[in-house]
Parts: C-alpha cells; sequence; structure tokens
C-alpha cells in the first residue's frame, strides 16, 4: 500500500486505513491532537476523547463551533467516533512496529493524517421529482452522500536516522510543552513566602512606633 509520507520504511513502523465511515474533519482534528506525542500520551489523549473528559481543539472545520473553557477560549469538540478510529489505526501501527523490533516503549507518532477518498452517492427510490405523479425519479442527493476516509499513523523513535529535523523539533516541543506545564501549576499553588515576610517586617515597624 502507497503512504504519503516518504520515510524508509525499516525505521517506522506504518499503519493505514481505508474507507471509514467517519468524518474527515473530525478524523484530521485528532489526528494533530497526537501527532508528535509518544504513544502512550496519544493513548490517553485518545481516552479522554472518548469519556468526554478531553475536548481536543480545532483549529480547522470549526465555524459555528462553540468555545471552551477547558481550551482557554478555543472551539474544540469530542469527536468520540473519529476517535475510536484513530485508535484502531494506533494499535495497529504498534503492532506493526513491535513486528519490526522497533522499541515499543520509545515510539512517537510523528506521522498522522486523514484525508477523504471516495464519496458513495445515495438515490431515495421516491423523491421530490416523483411526488404527485404516482411514479419513480431521483430527488435531490444534497444531504444523501457517505464520505469515506483513509487515515495513516506513523512511529518511530525520535532518534531514527530517516526523521527530518522538523519531526525531531516538534517532538522536542510538544513534549517539553506538556511537562512544563505541571510545574508552573505547582508553583502556583505554593504559598507567596516574599509577601509573608515583607508583611512581618511591617508589622515589627508598626509596634516599634
Amino acid at each position: 500500500m502507497k503512504y504519503s509520507i516518504n520515510i524508509a520504511s525499516g525505521s517506522i513502523g506504518l499503519a493505514q486505513r481505508y474507507d471509514v465511515d467517519a468524518s474527515y474533519k473530525d478524523l484530521c482534528a485528532v489526528c494533530d491532537a497526537i501527532r508528535y506525542l509518544k504513544t502512550d500520551r496519544a493513548l490517553e489523549v485518545i481516552d479522554g476523547i472518548e469519556r468526554l473528559q478531553r475536548p481536543i481543539p480545532f483549529s480547522r472545520f470549526n465555524k459555528h463551533m462553540g468555545s471552551r473553557h477547558e481550551l482557554g477560549g478555543r472551539k474544540g469538540a469530542y469527536p468520540k467516533k473519529a476517535a475510536r478510529e484513530v485508535r484502531l489505526a494506533l494499535l495497529n501501527a504498534i503492532a506493526n512496529s513491535r513486528s519490526k523490533g522497533l522499541d515499543e516503549d520509545a515510539l512517537y507518532v510523528v506521522h498522522a493524517s486523514a484525508n477523504k477518498t471516495n464519496i458513495a452517492r445515495r438515490s431515495p427510490s421516491k423523491g421530490s421529482l416523483s411526488w404527485g405523479r404516482g411514479m419513480y425519479g431521483l430527488s435531490a442527493r444534497t444531504h444523501s452522500d457517505i464520505e469515506y476516509a483513509k487515515i495513516e499513523i506513523g512511529l518511530a523513535n525520535p532518534d531514527a536516522e530517516s526523521l527530518t529535523d522538523n519531526m525531531r523539533r516538534m517532538i522536542k516541543i510538544r513534549n517539553r510543552a506538556r511537562s512544563a506545564k505541571p510545574m508552573r501549576a505547582a508553583e502556583a499553588r505554593q504559598p507567596a513566602k516574599p509577601k509573608e515576610e515583607k508583611l512581618q517586617v511591617n508589622t515589627l515597624a508598626a509596634a516599634k512606633k
């Protein structure tokens, strides 16, 4: 099978799924959410989506979509069906990587994409062109089409020689950004010691007066 990523197949575990009956727009958002993450973290993100505990941002295809306070006011949603389909592709990629002898605990999602493949036209047996005429015919097909999509997942070690410099840089950025958030939250929960010391000094000065 052909893949859209141009990397030596020996250093990357690939998997794809064809004719997926899900919105390719939602699939793109899920792929954007897990790209450049470690495999265990990517599965955590998908679990949060399916349990309606973790919305993901929609940077595209977000017209008339509401903003969420969990995302800092950005637009997002819980695409459960798309997350379920991406999970299957991710598990297949993990299995393929294991069969190639790659270290499963050191794999990152270096490639994740979704594209629309084909459209199945549906024509009802009786439609608006035949109402009142006693015969069968075609009606408008505007809202009667089924769109199928394709999912591609690629896993690799960040030290692999076949990876591009941009892939290595994005892996560091995505994982460094997450590790910095708990530190800032912990610092925010700590008491403000300098303010307490300043308050004690002011109290001593007032007592001397």
